[in-house]
Formats: structure tokens, sequence, C-alpha cells
């Protein structure tokens, strides 16, 4: 696929699904029951959030298939369709498509850097890089937004103690003199961004105040097609 507008259309990822399936049910939250060729199977759901507008009874899924024999179930999904499109629903691969975001600087928010350090500790958290850039440190936090409500993207989707502590993190560093940013992968075209405080107001509070720290907030929007993940480019914050 062309690579133009500034790095709009480029391959992030190359993911195939291996066959589309029907949600039946979530079972907890690792686990959901779908059903191939008519025959209900176990999937296993790698992303911590609700999901409630995509994993809902009738509603297509993308399935990858493993055979890891010491895996509690061979599907995993990995897609779910939404408004006759598909939108990436599995968090294992974050850290692949941020790492190719932020190590490409045409479409990275940090343009060239120096150095990438993945998972490293902050506190008592870890949070994702480490970034070196001509000798100020960057501590970078990515987080997957799949709720779209009224062409807003949001998130985030249920509460979420661990993203909060990690925003606290991010405003710590920042009080001691380095960079704090929030990379967002937004997995809908949306008009714009936003935190969900109607779902966690704890974590919305703290994002607009590390926002007035200095928090650099990066949404990015990117599109799924079943065989690839493709950069759209940057989301704005919404206003008002």
């Amino acid at each position: 696929m062309p690579c133009n507008n500034n790095g709009k259309n480029k391959v992030i990822l190359h993911l195939k699904g291996d066959i589309t399936a029907r949600f039946v049910s979530r079972n907890n939250r690792f686990l959901g029951t779908v059903e191939i060729s008519g025959k209900k199977e176990v999937a296993h759901i790698h992303d911590p959030g609700r999901l409630e507008e995509l994993l809902y009874s009738g509603n297509r899924v993308l399935l990858k298939r493993y055979n890891n024999p010491r895996r509690k179930t061979k599907w995993e999904i990995i897609g779910a369709e939404f408004q006759h499109h598909w939108i990436f629903i599995n968090s294992k691969f974050h850290r692949a498509i941020s790492q190719r975001i932020i190590e490409d600087p045409e479409i990275s928010p940090f343009g060239n850097v120096d150095k990438i350090i993945p998972e490293i500790k902050a506190g008592n958290s870890r949070l994702d890089y480490l970034i070196e850039k001509g000798g100020k440190r960057i501590w970078v936090e990515v987080k997957g937004c799949t709720l779209l409500k009224n062409g807003i993207s949001l998130f985030p989707d249920a509460p979420t103690r661990r993203g909060t502590r990690h925003v606290e993190e991010l405003i710590k560093k920042i009080d001691s003199g380095d960079r704090g940013a929030l990379m967002i992968l937004v997995f809908h075209h949306s008009k714009c961004f936003l935190p969900n405080a109607q779902t966690d107001p704890h974590f919305a509070r703290f994002f607009w105040e590390g926002v007035e720290m200095g928090l650099e907030i990066y949404p990015v929007e990117l599109n799924y097609d079943e065989e690839i993940i493709t950069y759209a480019g940057p989301v704005k914050i919404c206003k008002g």
C-alpha cells in the first residue's frame, strides 16, 4: 500500500486473521464463546475492556488460530465488526504497533530519537517506554482505544486503576524535570478523543491535571482490514 500524506496508510503490522465467526457470549474477562460453522468454540479475549459495543451475541469476530498445546484454547479474537468494518481488539500487539510508530520518525510524535527502552520501571509501576532524545528523557505509556460514541473516541471503556496509576507516574516524572507522554492507539475513525469521564472520572481527572502540568497526549488513528494495520494519522483532543 503506498505511503502518502506524512505517513498516512503506512503499514504498521501484518496480522492476518484465520477465520471469521459469530460471537455468542463472554464467559469471563479472558474467554468468550464463538460459533464457527455452526460449532461452538471457546476463544481467548486479550483485552481488559468491556467491549460491549463489539463483543455481543451475533456480531462477527475475526479469529487467529494458535496450535500451541499449552494454550487453554486454540482460538484468539483479534477483531470485531463495527459498522461494516473491522476494529482491532487485541492488546497483546499494542507493543509491536506502538514501537513501530515510535521508531519511524515520519509518523512518530517524538520525531527522531536516540534510544528506546521498553518496559521500564517507574515508581511502583512499569511504563511502556523510556525514550532518550537530545539529552532529554521521555516516559511513555501506551493505551488502546476501541470505544466510539457520537463520533468521539473514548478511553477507558471500563474503570482502570492501573491506567490512572500510570498517569500519576507520568505526572511525577514531569514534576522531576522529564517529559511524560500518553500514546493512545485509536482503532476507530473519529473526530476527536476524550478521556471517558462518565466511566472513570478518577482517570479523567488525573488526565486533565496531567495535561495542565505538561503531559503530552498523542492519540493515533489506526485502521485494520483483517490482514494489515495501517497508520491513518493523529487524532485531535476534543475541546469544550
